[in-house]
C-alpha cells in the first residue's frame, strides 16, 4: 500500500463538514491535501478548522496545483458532470456524491472521461454501506428467506438541503425522486441483485414546491415476478427522519430500522435476526466510514469498485423512466 494517499475535497457544504472531513482526517495513511469552495468565508473557516493549507476558490486550481490521488465532489448536482470530467482529465480518481449527475447523458459523459483516462468513478450511495444493510444482504444471499419477490421502501424526511439550487430542476435534476427515491431504489436493487426491470409507474406531487416534486409514490416490476414499491417525501409529516425497508420472501421476511428477520418453518415463526445492536446515529456514521474506507482501498486497488459509474448510469437511466412515467401519468414499459 502507498505510504500516503492524498485526497482533495471540492465543495465544503454540510456533507463535507459533517462526514468527509472528520472521517478522513482520522484515517491512517490518508491526507486531505487540498480543499476547494467558492464561498470564501466558508473556505477559510473549514480549512482553518481542519488545518488544511492548500485551499482554493477555483477547483481548477486545485486540480492543476495539487498532486492528490483522488477527489471527492460534494457540490450542487449541476456541477457534478463538469467537475468530474475535469478531475478525471487531470488524472484523479473520483468519488461523487449522489446523484452522479442531473441526467443520463451527463452520466455517460463522466464514464467516457473515466475510460479515456483509466481512472475510476464511485458514486456515494452510503445506504449500501450501513452495517445493518450489509447484514441483510448476507441474509438474502444465503437464501434464508427463500426467493425474494417484494421489496417495500419508504423515506419521509425534511428537505435535504436549504440551498436555493436544490429546488431548481435545472440545477438539481429533479426533486425528492432524485434526492431520496434514487438512493432507496439503489439499495433495493442491490439487495435483489439487479433484476431486469419491465415496467415503472410513478405519481409525483408538488404540495409545497413548484419546480420539483416534493412527494412521490412508485411501483417497479421486474423479471421473475419481483416488485419494488417506494414512497419518498419531504412534505408528508413524520415525527422524525423515517427510513423503512421491508423484504418479503416465500420463506420469510426482513425489515430495517430496526433490523429484524423472521422465517416460517412449518407453522412456526422463527426469529432469524442477526446479533446486532446500533443506534441510528452510529449507523449513519458507520455507513460513511465504510464507504470512505472502500473508496480509499479502491485508490490502491481499483479492480472492484462498489457503486461504480456503470451502476450510476444504470440508475440514471431508471431515473429518466421514473420521471417520464410521472409526467405522462401512466405506467411505462422499459427494458433494462
Amino acid at each position: 500500500m502507498k505510504n500516503e494517499i492524498k485526497i482533495g475535497i471540492i465543495g465544503l457544504g454540510g456533507i463535507a463538514q459533517l462526514v468527509h472531513l472528520p472521517i478522513l482526517s482520522k484515517f491512517k495513511r490518508v491526507k486531505i491535501s487540498a480543499v476547494s469552495e467558492i464561498k470564501k468565508s466558508r473556505l477559510k473557516a473549514v480549512a482553518d478548522k481542519f488545518h488544511i493549507d492548500n485551499r482554493y476558490t477555483d477547483y481548477g486550481e486545485l486540480l492543476k496545483k495539487d498532486d492528490c490521488d483522488a477527489v471527492i465532489i460534494a457540490t450542487p448536482t449541476n456541477l457534478h458532470h463538469e467537475i468530474s470530467v475535469a478531475a478525471l482529465n487531470a488524472g484523479k480518481h473520483v468519488l461523487v456524491e449522489k446523484p452522479v449527475a442531473r441526467n443520463y447523458e451527463e452520466a455517460l459523459g463522466i464514464r467516457k472521461a473515466a475510460e479515456t483516462n483509466r481512472k475510476f468513478v464511485m458514486i456515494g450511495m452510503n445506504l449500501r454501506f450501513r452495517p445493518d444493510t450489509m447484514l441483510l444482504k448476507s441474509l438474502l444471499n444465503s437464501k434464508e428467506l427463500g426467493e425474494i419477490f417484494y421489496v417495500r421502501t419508504s423515506w419521509l424526511r425534511k428537505q435535504s438541503s436549504s440551498e436555493d439550487w436544490f429546488l431548481s430542476k435545472n440545477k438539481a435534476g429533479g426533486g425528492v425522486i432524485i434526492d431520496l427515491g434514487l438512493i432507496l431504489l439503489d439499495l433495493a436493487l442491490w439487495l435483489l441483485a439487479y433484476p431486469k426491470c419491465k415496467t415503472v409507474s410513478v405519481e409525483s406531487f408538488f404540495h409545497r414546491t413548484k419546480d420539483v416534486e416534493d412527494s412521490a409514490l412508485g411501483m417497479l416490476r421486474f423479471d421473475g415476478g419481483k416488485v419494488i414499491s417506494f414512497e419518498a417525501s419531504w412534505s408528508l409529516l413524520s415525527e422524525r427522519d423515517d427510513l423503512k425497508l421491508s423484504v418479503y420472501g416465500d420463506q420469510g421476511t426482513a425489515h430495517l430500522n430496526p433490523l429484524k428477520a423472521y422465517k416460517l418453518i412449518g407453522e412456526n415463526k422463527i426469529d432469524m435476526t442477526p446479533a446486532f445492536a446500533s443506534n441510528p446515529k452510529n449507523l449513519y456514521k458507520k455507513s460513511y466510514e465504510n464507504e470512505l474506507r472502500h473508496f480509499v482501498s479502491s485508490i490502491v486497488d481499483p479492480s472492484h469498485v462498489h457503486s461504480s459509474i456503470d451502476e450510476g448510469i444504470s440508475r440514471m437511466k431508471l431515473l429518466e423512466a421514473l420521471y417520464k412515467s410521472a409526467e405522462l401519468e401512466e405506467e411505462i414499459k422499459v427494458n433494462f
